[in-house]
């Protein structure tokens, strides 16, 4: 899977609550040059979408 495109139709929470927190986790794994990185074709932000939509990471905007 490049996107989780599934997980993005039926997301039914806050679009930018989860857009942010990938956008964040993409930035995250390119700088600790996560090895899944390679394993997802070098595409940074569909492994961290996937991660967050997948529950694999927890997030929280803080105030």
């Amino acid at each position: 899977m490049i996107f989780p495109l599934e997980e993005l139709i039926e997301y039914d929470g806050n679009m930018y609550e989860i857009t942010s927190a990938a956008s964040r986790r993409s930035y995250q794994l390119s700088m600790l040059k996560d090895p899944d990185i390679e394993d997802n074709d070098g595409k940074v932000v569909s492994l961290a979408a996937r991660q967050v939509f997948t529950d694999q990471i927890d997030f929280h905007l803080e105030d």
